[in-house]
């Protein structure tokens, strides 16, 4: 832990000398650990200076999402003011799933190096590989009833998008219901789950879990994958610092969540702003069929409303039905 600490007083410094005392009487701890903790931080690749009687200057920090990384930029929010930052998992939301039976507390957030086991919708796999993306869930504890929380997924879409403009300068769109595109193609999936309590049905908690390719080169996508997916980097020309990212991300969902049910018409209208789906002609696949449709709009509760070739309309929940472009992943 004191590592952490050490390294995020040597971020707050914005590339300023800081002394060991100073640290070592905000920390608590001794001298010596303070510089074991330097040390430590030395040979995980981040260059820090040192100068007699001026201290301990960090210069450059390898790419890494930790939480000696984001403790300070989210120094007041409620998402994010807990943080569970791993090397691996098998998934961040069944992470998050564990923390949740054990009672960890509303606004946790987990977020990973890697997946071993990333998910998506309808069980798909979510490809996770070491340092490329952020790999993100949050354990949100929302005293409401299941049925004011269906269109949850919808508002987390809008906070993403939101976060990587604020990290790279972008506005994403999105594909109904929550997928993340840019330029046509996928950068980002969500995958939100609920846990009820058996007898009442009353929600115990809701996890949104945010898989964002951040840093992948074609090669780290799989084949079959590869011409539907994209990555912030390929599209911005030049690598993502992923903190930096996890940070705007990570506000954003705080700002959903403390909007979240009361600001629903600034999230729908974003929402219908940033939607590519309307317009399109579309196919919806169920467990058993699939169904050519034209996609209208998103109605009031952010449903997809489409209209069949005989002319009769439906509003979709997302939970209804998989969207698929006719023409394109789109």
């Amino acid at each position: 832990m004191s590592r952490e600490q050490v390294l995020s007083l040597l971020l707050q410094q914005e590339n300023q000398y800081v002394s060991g005392e100073a640290m070592s009487r905000t920390l608590g701890i001794s001298r010596a650990a303070v510089w074991k903790a330097i040390e430590a931080l030395r040979q995980e690749g981040y260059t820090i200076q040192s100068a007699p009687n001026r201290g301990y200057r960090l210069d450059s920090a390898p790419d890494r999402v930790r939480e000696g990384e984001l403790t300070g930029p989210l120094a007041g929010c409620h998402v994010g003011g807990k943080l569970l930052c791993m090397d691996t998992v098998d998934s961040t939301n069944t992470e998050c799933k564990r923390q949740a039976m054990a009672g960890a507390p509303d606004g946790l957030v987990v977020i990973s190096e890697e997946q071993t086991g990333g998910r998506g919708r309808l069980g798909r796999t979510f490809q996770s590989p070491k340092g490329r993306g952020l790999y993100v869930s949050a354990l949100l504890r929302p005293q409401l009833p299941p049925a004011e929380v269906t269109d949850f997924t919808a508002w987390v879409a809008v906070a993403v998008c939101d976060g990587i403009e604020a990290a790279c300068g972008l506005r994403p769109q999105i594909k109904w219901t929550n997928d993340i595109i840019l330029n046509g193609k996928k950068v980002c999936g969500i995958l939100t789950e609920m846990g009820l309590e058996s007898e009442s049905n009353a929600l115990q908690y809701l996890i949104p879990g945010i898989g964002i390719n951040a840093n992948h080169a074609p090669e780290d996508f799989s084949e079959d994958v590869r011409p539907m997916a994209t990555s912030l980097a390929q599209e911005l020309g030049h690598p993502v610092r992923r903190s930096e990212l996890a940070v705007q991300v990570i506000r954003a969902l705080d700002r959903m969540y403390a909007a979240f049910p009361q600001g629903k018409q600034e999230y729908l209208d974003k929402y219908r702003a940033a939607c590519l789906t309307p317009g399109n002609q579309v196919q919806l696949i169920t467990p058993v069929s699939r169904r050519e449709a034209k996609a209208l709009a998103i109605d009031d509760e952010f449903r997809l409303v489409v209209e069949y070739p005989d002319g009769s309309r439906e509003a979709l929940s997302a939970g209804e039905v998989s969207v698929r472009g006719m023409y394109g992943y789109v």
